[in-house]
């Protein structure tokens, strides 16, 4: 390097700066720094931003306010229902017209039950004692809605398993539409009166058919299916066909141990 040119780098380093002298430049950076932490709460600043400078607010005049001594309750947030939430949003527009319940028609109470027994007919009450005098009495009782046509003796076979009896309990067949001998014969409408007849039968037991099978085929496909099926049947053997000679006094009480069948 030159002396001349050394020479001005010197004279350069020696010449006043015409900036302002670094501990002012770090009072005044001081100041404004805390004024702008007093004015709002202190954040995470990067690298790359300043802190704003923002001036204070200008003075306003002084109110003066007064404390009442009871303050109002703390509002409750927790009874607020939000709107999103609000029950009336979620009832249908058009609702039903109701009256109230003092307005609606209150139908008449039910007849109490009666406990005096139907009286016959005159008819009846007179061709009856005709017709329990006649020997052999023939009925038509009716198990789980089929009739049958029965006497004293025969052996009833039905078509399906009676469900809660087994051998040995005597039914009573209260259900009949026809009750007559060889000259007179009684009709219901559409039952005939049970106290007017009596007729029992005894559970001899329960059989079962020979297995059937059966082969079930599609069209234009060689498989086979093979079903089998045993149906099975309960037996009944009537014991008993009785008739009232009176109407008026009726039969005697059933006796107990016997199942009543009512169908």
């Amino acid at each position: 390097m030159s002396r001349a040119l050394l020479r001005s780098v010197l004279e350069l380093r020696a010449a006043p700066s015409p900036r302002l002298p670094l501990p002012t430049i770090l009072r005044t950076l001081t100041t404004s720094t805390t004024t702008s932490h007093a004015a709002q709460p202190s954040e995470p600043r990067l690298f790359n931003q300043t802190t704003p400078n923002i001036d204070p607010p200008p003075p306003s005049e002084t109110t003066t306010t007064t404390t009442s001594d009871s303050a109002p309750p703390p509002f409750n947030y927790r009874g607020v229902v939000p709107p999103r939430l609000h029950p009336s949003r979620y009832q249908p527009r058009h609702q039903p017209h109701n009256p109230p319940p003092e307005l609606l028609p209150k139908s008449p109470p039910p007849p109490p039950p009666t406990t005096s027994t139907p009286s016959l007919d005159p008819s009846v009450a007179t061709l009856l004692p005709l017709l329990a005098a006649q020997p052999a009495h023939y009925v038509t009782v009716h198990i789980h809605g089929r009739p049958y046509l029965v006497t004293a003796g025969d052996t009833v076979k039905l078509p399906f398993r009676m469900p809660g009896v087994s051998p040995g309990d005597v039914l009573r067949l209260n259900r009949a539409s026809v009750l007559g001998s060889r000259d007179y014969t009684l009709k219901g409408a559409p039952w005939v009166d049970e106290r007017l007849f009596a007729v029992r039968a005894v559970v001899t037991g329960t059989e079962t058919e020979p297995p059937r099978l059966l082969i079930k085929k599609r069209r234009r496909c060689r498989r086979k299916r093979r079903v089998v099926s045993q149906h099975w049947y309960t037996t009944l053997t009537i014991s008993e066909v009785k008739v009232c000679r009176d109407a008026d006094a009726g039969l005697e009480p059933v006796e107990e141990g016997l199942v009543e069948e009512t169908s």
